[in-house]
């Protein structure tokens, strides 16, 4: 690793550094692709090393990411000097990852305080209710809340049974993506648009039918899959002589919960017009306090909860532990990327733009369903929505009224595509953590890709043709 290190670090050091500042930040037009090798590196680390080196990874996960952001830190220290690699540096943890990873904290630990309680056995009708519950739910508080509230019942109800992989698999789909398209409180990139200027309804209206046409496919699809394997598998003990109803322990978790919603979208309406600079970054008034509340509202959470109801949920810090140490590294390498994104046609990836136009200019709708989905599958499907939505014009207005296809391509790919990777949408990672904590294993990152591509890309093909033209 040494070698490759060494080897790595004289790459990026041979670059030229004209890819100085710009606009406060890296200039990704004039950055070399070879930016890229970090974050690539740790994907491919997270992708192969939990099948080819389980032990290793195990135990040192946390210093494989901490060398891949290293790998690109010293570089970038090298070739642009403390003070720009510092801010960058500052801009990302301060203004992007914490904020990130105080609202997972708030819904990991408001939602382990909901316990439920009774016979919730892991029928094919009751595990497909509660993703289509998971659905509903989505769209009002956002899919990381539905998740973080739905995948622990799952998975206690599919407690006995020995195929289990595929209803948390498809919990991600459906509950963790393409339920919250109908509204831009159920998936980040939806509530950038709504940031911008997209009318709060207009995406209910303009993504009603394909959403609801894979939400059914795909509910139909589980359902049938879940009632084969469930034939397959032994009898299990037999069911109680007498029904215990189900109850919900934790209840005053609810309104802490509504409380987690409230203030996120408080703070997405509300601009003071206030800022502050942290270390280089600027830090808005009113994402501050939301990320202040947020810790109060998961604080409060501990404190009002009793121990036994946690104890019942097998709560514990493990999970979110991995996930903040994961996508540290994660935020730390891709900010090259997002700049060369950012740089658009004229910047290395400029390729990429020249597929969403013809030779006259005019969009080309499925290309932008297409390019926008895959990037966010890899990348993350927030940014990668707000640079497709720039490089539409950025103004709301014209794209709802004259590019309205154009804009509904770029929020299906953003939302839908979302389902096919750990890490292409918040909740899929954390998903994944809760669900391995409690003993299922899950598939390792390209083996999930492969089963999710099988399963969404034909029916994204559908929605393309029906949808756009």
């Amino acid at each position: 690793m040494s070698r490759f290190a060494l080897a790595l670090l004289c790459a990026f050091t041979a670059l030229p550094a004209a890819a100085a500042e710009s606009a406060g930040g890296l200039n990704g037009a004039a950055l070399s692709p070879l930016w890229v090798v970090p974050f690539a590196g740790i994907l491919l680390s997270i992708a192969l090393m939990p099948v080819t080196a389980p032990g290793f990874w195990h135990h040192h996960f946390g210093k494989t990411t901490a060398f891949w952001a290293f790998a690109l830190l010293v570089p970038l220290t090298l070739n642009f000097g403390l003070g720009v690699t510092a801010r960058e540096v500052a801009h990302t943890l301060l203004a992007e990852y914490l904020p990130f990873i105080i609202l997972l904290f708030a819904l990991f630990t408001v939602s382990g305080g909901l316990h439920v309680r009774g016979n919730l056995r892991g029928s094919a009708w009751q595990n497909t209710r509660l993703l289509a519950l998971g659905t509903l739910l989505a769209s009002v508080m956002g899919t990381t809340g539905a998740s973080m509230l739905l995948i622990r019942p799952l998975v206690t109800a599919n407690e006995a049974r020995r195929h289990r992989v595929h209803a948390v698999v498809f919990f991600i789909l459906i509950v963790g993506n393409v339920g919250g398209a109908l509204s831009p409180l159920g998936d980040p990139p939806l509530f950038i648009g709504f940031m911008n200027g997209i009318d709060f309804f207009w995406t209910t209206r303009a993504l009603a039918l394909p959403t609801l046409f894979l939400v059914f496919v795909l509910l139909a699809m589980f359902y049938a899959l879940d009632t084969i394997l469930l034939r397959r598998e032994a009898p299990s003990a037999p069911p109680p002589a007498s029904k215990s109803p189900l109850s919900l322990e934790g209840l005053p978790n609810f309104l802490l919960l509504a409380a987690v919603i409230g203030v996120v979208l408080v703070s997405g309406l509300w601009n003071p017009g206030v800022s502050f600079a942290v270390a280089g970054a600027t830090i808005d008034l009113q994402n501050a306090l939301r990320s202040l509340l947020l810790v109060l509202l998961g604080c409060a959470s501990l404190a009002i909860t009793p121990a036994a109801v946690r104890i019942h949920n097998q709560f514990h810090w493990a999970p979110i532990v991995e996930v903040a140490k994961l996508f540290a590294a994660i935020f730390l390498t891709i900010f090259p990327v997002l700049a060369m994104l950012e740089a658009g046609r004229a910047g290395p990836l400029s390729g990429i733009f020249a597929l969403v136009s013809d030779g006259t200019g005019a969009r080309n709708n499925v290309m932008v369903f297409w390019l926008t989905g895959m990037l966010s599958a890899f990348l993350d499907n927030a940014p990668t929505y707000l640079v497709f939505f720039n490089l539409a014009g950025g103004d709301a207005a014209e794209l709802m009224r004259e590019h309205a296809q154009s804009l509904a391509a770029l929020s299906m790919g953003a939302v839908y595509f979302g389902a096919l990777t750990y890490i292409g949408n918040a909740p899929n990672f954390m998903i994944k953590a809760i669900a391995e904590d409690r003993g299922v294993v899950m598939p390792s990152f390209f083996a999930f890709f492969a089963y999710t591509a099988i399963v969404m890309l034909p029916l994204l093909a559908v929605v393309a043709a029906i949808w756009l033209h």
